[in-house]
């Protein structure tokens, strides 16, 4: 299982310009996780916003990840401390928080993310992030979660630079379906505005150092936004890929009854 230590790994990479690729896992399922970490992807998000999962799924699907050097990474409901707490303690290696509106907001989330004095993240040894008692030193203050903020608002995407700016925030995340919407240009990806809310991200995660991520529907289009300069790419959902393969399968058997 990857250790409390080895976590802070996903977080370092973040900081450099370095691609790393994961996918959704919106199944609720520890093992439809392994077997995407067996794969091959650089991470797993457990997805507790609209995916199938609770809490109780979060630590099963770490254990099953990490077996392969696979972090796992929650999407909360919410980035209230309690929520954000829970998924830290389960070991996920990072956590994503959605619906933010503003800068205030990060602040205050991010706060969840540390122990006192900094923050006010509840301080306890016996789970899994802190291997059951026997490694603790997360409480000494060191910081080994990724804190991934949705950029998914019109609030968000106007603070944008201020967010990037906020000590703890090692990724800016696009979910292009709600900010299309937020934007009043549903599913128009092509739409300039949309394309300058891109730029608008990009270019303040680019002067800040850190990540800017996005959710790709598919491997082209997540390649096109890796040639624009994304570098935390989400390859789809487990149910998408796997209701895609079974659908293409089906087509060529059946096209050649």
């Amino acid at each position: 299982m990857t250790s409390p230590l080895d976590r802070g790994a996903l977080r370092e990479r973040l900081h450099r310009p370095e691609l790393t690729v994961g996918i959704f896992a919106g199944l609720g399922s520890p093992l439809a996780a392994e077997v995407a970490a067996a794969s091959g992807v650089d991470w797993v998000l457990v997805d507790c916003e609209h995916g199938a999962a609770g809490d109780d799924v979060v630590s099963p699907t770490v254990a099953a990840t990490g077996a392969y050097g696979a972090p796992t990474l929650v999407r909360t409901e919410s980035g209230e401390r309690i929520r954000i707490g829970r998924a830290l303690d389960a070991g996920a290696a990072g956590v994503m928080i959605p619906r933010l509106t503003g800068a205030n907001d990060v602040r205050e989330a991010i706060a969840h993310f540390f122990y006192p004095p900094r923050g006010d993240r509840g301080v306890a040894t016996y789970n899994r992030a802190n291997q059951w008692g026997s490694e603790i030193s997360s409480l000494d203050g060191a910081l080994h979660a990724c804190a991934i903020i949705q950029i998914e608002t019109r609030g968000a995407l106007d603070e944008v630079d201020d967010i990037v700016a906020i000590d703890g925030v090692d990724c800016v995340f696009v979910g292009p379906l709600d900010l299309s919407y937020a934007l009043g240009i549903p599913r128009q990806y092509d739409h300039p505005d949309f394309v300058a809310a891109l730029d608008r991200v990009l270019a303040a995660a680019a002067r800040s150092g850190i990540a800017a991520g996005i959710l790709a529907a598919n491997s082209e289009i997540a390649q096109r936004y890796i040639d624009k300069g994304f570098r935390f790419i989400a390859l789809s959902s487990d149910s998408v890929l796997l209701s895609t393969a079974i659908q293409q399968n089906l087509s060529v058997l059946k096209g050649s009854a």
